[in-house]
């Protein structure tokens, strides 16, 4: 069955109920996914929105804040919410992929429950620290929200028969922000307000399909102050590139003469560059902003910047299992499929592999290890099945991806942050293969823990991370044509103890498709 699966960026506050019993808050929300008709670019075609909002509504919430999201359904086809960060500890199965839950059919509805434990930051939520738990920079006057990514001309149904038929997505046709262009007509309405002298906090996400994007504040510097829920070294840039999957925060002072600037957004690593602009209205301000645009970087950069707070030790854990991933790409019955070592991974199973597992029929779905861990280079065929990898619980291993392509590359780890401990731009010397000596050039003090990775083309990229969240979780690329066609694979971590203090059990109104309909549910963990 073919789900739409919807990976969400929300950072601001919408309509809410905060409920305190003794413990942490608990946030409702109600939303009704349907289509409507959206021209960010001026092309109308049909969107998916939120309550009627385009790019959808926001949630605000806070450390340990539990959030439940009831979604009604209203399309014509499948559908699941992930939650892109967000790490579900011990609760695979609010993940909404897949490999993990069954799609909300049309006309029904599912709830989630999440709770953002030991999390702060820029994820899909806006995750507040306590307030008991200090910062390391004053409170903005304001904290904004701006989502960036490109954008096609075509509707969503429209996308998917393109990759379908064994076609990638070619290049976009715009970029947007926060779902608008500004036209530059003097007419514009702005994104955000500043008032001059103080300081605002930007979160940016680059919410597109498959491409970087570079972000600029025309007259304005950026201080990079946090990522992906780690907090950064405080270094002042001009641009930042958001490649496909990632959210940095940045502090941005409004010391200019009060007047109209430009925020910029534009393709980063592409052909042809396509640019587009937004608002930034100072209050009181007096004058159009100035048509003179802030250039683009040149060259490569690389995004793993350290944790001025320095990171739990792991430079000095043992590594237990080393895996690697390299993209590799061919035809599968005249049609093009993306793959991992030669498997693509098939998301057209019957049951998702989680309630597979759980409920002990997995060997009719999938099988373990599906690739090895250290494959040959080259590979002849592709084959296309279900990739799931089993490792063992609580092991620290080593991830290594190499992009042999020429194109540059963006992976996401569900359930996980990790420490991105080598990444290297097209331009510096470690590109190409990886090799066990390369581990000498390796950060093991204070890199920052992150949930994506970028590689550039023809380089490689590598992590580290304790497998500690039972469950089965997703590693895919944030290219979604690379995604689609099969660049992903899922990593099942069992509980070794069947017990609640590693795995919550499948909650009472979990959706049940596939084989395990009717199935009694399993003796429950304790």
């Amino acid at each position: 069955m073919a789900v739409l699966m919807l990976t969400l960026f929300l950072c601001l506050m919408t309509g809410s109920v905060f409920v305190v019993e003794g413990g942490d808050p608990t946030i409702f929300f109600t939303w009704n996914v349907t289509y409507d008709t959206i021209s960010p670019l001026g092309v109308p075609q049909q969107g998916i929105l939120i309550n009627g909002e385009f790019s959808g509504p926001n949630i605000n919430s806070t450390t340990n804040s539990n959030v439940v999201v009831n979604v009604f359904n209203n399309l014509d086809e499948p559908f699941l919410i992930t939650w892109n960060g967000i790490q579900q500890r011990k609760n695979p199965w609010q993940d909404g992929t897949a490999g993990t839950n069954c799609p909300i059919l049309p006309g029904k509805n599912y709830t989630y429950h999440i709770q953002v434990k030991d999390q702060i930051g820029s994820y899909i939520l806006r995750v507040n620290s306590r307030l008991l738990i200090p910062v390391p920079y004053p409170d903005p006057a304001d904290d904004y929200t701006l989502l960036v990514g490109d954008f096609f001309n075509k509707g969503h149904k429209s996308l998917k028969k393109i990759l379908d038929s064994g076609r990638n997505l070619g290049r976009c046709d715009g970029v947007h922000l926060n779902g608008k262009v500004a036209k530059g007509d003097g007419k514009d309405e702005p994104l955000f307000t500043m008032e001059a002298g103080k300081t605002y906090k930007y979160r940016i996400c680059n919410v597109g399909l498959k491409t970087a994007i570079n972000v600029r504040f025309q007259n304005h510097q950026m201080k990079l102050v946090e990522m992906e829920g780690s907090h950064t070294m405080q270094n002042e840039y001009k641009s930042l590139d958001v490649h496909v999957g990632q959210c940095f925060a940045v502090l941005v002072k409004a010391d200019q003469d009060p007047e109209d600037y430009y925020v910029v957004a534009s393709t980063r690593f592409t052909r042809r560059q396509v640019t587009a602009t937004g608002i930034i209205r100072y209050k009181t301000g007096k004058g159009p902003a100035s048509s003179e645009l802030p250039p683009p970087p040149v060259g490569w950069a690389c995004a793993a910047r350290p944790n001025p707070q320095g990171s739990y030790k792991y430079g000095a854990i043992n590594i237990t299992r080393t895996i690697k991933l390299a993209n590799t790409a061919g035809e599968v019955d005249g049609k093009l499929r993306y793959a991992l070592h030669g498997v693509s991974h098939d998301n057209e199973f019957k049951t998702p592999l989680k309630l597979a597992e759980y409920f002990n029929v997995a060997k009719k779905e999938f099988e373990y290890d599906t690739i090895p861990d250290n494959p040959p280079e080259k590979t002849e065929t592709i084959q296309v099945k279900p990739i799931v990898l089993n490792i063992t619980h609580r092991h620290f291993v080593e991830i290594i991806f190499e992009n042999h392509k020429t194109a540059i590359q963006s992976y996401h780890l569900s359930g996980y942050s990790f420490f991105a401990v080598a990444c290297f731009s097209a331009s510096a010397i470690e590109t190409g293969t990886w090799s066990p000596e390369k581990r000498k050039n390796y950060n093991l003090l204070d890199a920052v823990s992150r949930h994506t990775i970028q590689m550039f083309p023809k380089s490689w990229a590598a992590i580290l991370l304790t497998f500690d969240n039972c469950g089965m979780w997703n590693i895919r690329s944030e290219v979604w044509d690379r995604f689609y066609l099969g660049q992903q694979l899922y990593v099942s971590v069992l509980s070794p103890n069947l017990s609640t203090k590693d795995e919550y059990n499948i909650p009472e109104d979990a959706q049940l498709c596939g084989d395990v309909i009717g199935l009694p549910k399993p003796k429950p963990y304790t």
